[in-house]
């Protein structure tokens, strides 16, 4: 085992012991916010693998965000199912949803296609108003009950948190062995060069599609946990403003790397939670922020540990 590797395992192990402890030590808010962080980081890995891997803009996440929201909170409140059946329901659409507008938008290609990504994410906003009889309009849907395992209930932040980010962890590993395979591979040469991948047999489109549903479902699972959560979901929780933070968190963290996103997560939801103490200026600050991180990091969050260790190494 080399020494790269031996600190490379100490330094996870590290970090995974102090996420263990984290609940115990901070304060409610706190570990409120490292749940939504969580949550951010489910759906930001789906925007991360379409962009990253594949060069993929997609401003439509929220979309599919909203409808696995939804989808557990019709099925458990309206209609009576078990909240891991409505999880199942929200993913199953998404991916049926994504599929479906994935094959004519994804033969666009650029600014077009991040275009017609947003136009999609507009729609599906202005179903969730318009559709009331289903999602409660402006109103909303409330009283969802909390998920549990084995007649466990995760009703506290502190126990939805471990279980959020043992999905969070699974997904990553999941992700990580999908791009370091000959799916990652293919994925990788179409968004260098598609002409040189169609050469080489690859089906472009089928690639693009499949990985378009992949985020789409990684999307409604997000919205799932986050409505069984807060056990209330409304429209706004679901416009495009929220596609374009799912958007921010692989360009933050560098949107080549999986296991950066987590670093893009906590960015978007701590940084604005500091920020606020500025009152109206806040917004202004975190915009320069933003700025300075994509200007003076061109690898994202994600590539600050290679830069401290290439300047410790000389």
């Amino acid at each position: 085992m080399t020494k790269t590797v031996l600190n490379g395992r100490l330094a996870f192990a590290a970090v995974m012991l102090v996420g263990l402890i984290l609940p115990a030590v901070f304060e409610r808010h706190m570990v409120d916010l490292l749940v939504y962080a969580g949550l951010y980081t489910i759906a930001g890995l789906g925007v991360g693998l379409l962009l990253g891997q594949c060069g993929i803009v997609n401003l439509a996440q929220a979309l599919f965000y909203g409808i696995g929201a939804y989808a557990s909170a019709y099925s458990t409140v309206t209609l009576g199912w078990s909240p891991w059946s409505g999880i199942l329901l929200g993913i199953a659409i998404s991916v049926a949803v994504a599929l479906v507008i994935g094959f004519p938008l994804l033969r666009l290609h650029g600014f077009f296609l991040a275009l017609a990504t947003l136009a999609a994410g507009t729609i599906g906003t202005i179903f969730f108003f318009e559709w009331d009889w289903l999602t409660g309009g402006t109103l909303g849907i409330g009283g969802l009950p909390p998920l549990s395992v084995l007649g466990f209930e995760f009703n506290s932040p502190a126990r939805f948190y471990y279980l959020v980010w043992a999905v969070v962890i699974i997904l990553l590993v999941l992700s990580s062995n999908l791009v370091s395979g000959r799916p990652g591979l293919a994925m990788r040469a179409l968004r260098d060069s598609a002409p040189a991948a169609e050469v080489m047999a690859v089906n472009i489109h089928a690639i693009r599609t499949k990985i378009f549903a992949l985020s789409a479902g990684l999307g409604a699972l997000a919205g799932s946990l986050f409505a069984h959560y807060s056990t209330y979901v409304s429209v706004e929780s679901f416009t495009v403003q929220r596609s374009i933070v799912f958007l921010l968190i692989p360009v933050i963290a560098g949107a080549r790397s999986i296991w950066g996103t987590v670093a893009g997560a906590l960015f978007v939801t701590f940084v604005p939670e500091l920020l606020s103490g500025f009152g109206d200026a806040h917004q202004m600050l975190f915009g320069i922020m933003l700025v300075l991180v994509v200007t003076l990091m061109p690898d994202g969050l994600a590539g600050i540990p290679a830069r401290v260790a290439r300047r410790f190494a000389r």
